[in-house]
């Protein structure tokens, strides 16, 4: 079986997904890409199967034009976007789809998640950045493909490392994230769901969308991701 280990680990945030709630019934999916080979190929879960009967064999593989490698079923119907994502990003190596209630709901609202504390900031340099919407033509054209297009747009717009912004939201939709593994992946959509919550709450009791002081943020930002971390262990 080709990419046993990548499988493995694409199963695991699969399941991840459904046990810390992010995703209801069948929503949502995580892949991985491996990059050591002639050519790269994506590991995606199946479309529409229930998280609770995966196995590592009912994983899909493809190219990253979405031709199938190997696999018995059809791969998740948002493929084109993870695959897309995937050779426009190369720095990441796992990617994971929701629809989390609270990450949700800011998407559906259209706006970002302001930076408004500190557990934001350890994990986002920056707002939680929203696409524009899509146009009739693009949904009618590409609608998978379109919807990791104005991803893309969105990153470029501001000149966003997707490493430092691991996550977005597509308005009216749902949010993406991703990592340099799928497990990291997967912990960054949670995080997302739960800074999206503190948000949400935040601004009910008044908190100002302008966010807390830049100097906070790329303090706690950077004490974890910058290069003389301190956060954590050597």
């Amino acid at each position: 079986m080709l990419l046993e280990a990548l499988r493995e680990q694409v199963l695991h945030a699969n399941l991840e997904i459904a046990r810390r709630g992010l995703a209801p019934h069948t929503f949502g999916n995580a892949s991985g890409v491996d990059r050591s080979g002639p050519q790269p190929l994506c590991v995606i879960k199946p479309s529409g199967v229930d998280y609770s009967t995966l196995t590592p064999s009912d994983m899909v593989i493809t190219d990253l034009d979405g031709k199938i490698v190997e696999g018995y079923l059809r791969p998740s119907s948002d493929l084109d976007t993870h695959t897309l994502l995937y050779r426009e990003f190369p720095s990441i190596g796992g990617i994971v789809h929701t629809h989390s209630e609270f990450a949700t709901s800011w998407a559906q609202a259209g706006r970002e998640i302001p930076c408004l504390g500190t557990t934001h900031a350890d994990y986002f340099h920056g707002p939680v950045p929203v696409t524009e919407p899509l146009t009739a033509e693009q949904v009618a054209e590409a609608y998978v493909r379109n919807t990791g297009a104005v991803i893309l747009r969105r990153f470029r717009k501001d000149n966003l490392d997707p490493l430092a912004v691991p996550g977005v939201l597509v308005a009216g939709h749902a949010p993406f994230t991703w990592g340099r593994t799928p497990a990291a992946a997967v912990e960054h959509a949670d995080v997302l769901e739960y800074i999206a919550r503190l948000a949400f709450r935040s601004t009910l009791l008044g908190a100002s969308e302008s966010g807390i002081p830049s100097y906070v943020s790329e303090h706690h930002y950077l004490r974890k991701h910058g290069p003389k971390a301190t956060y954590g262990q050597l």
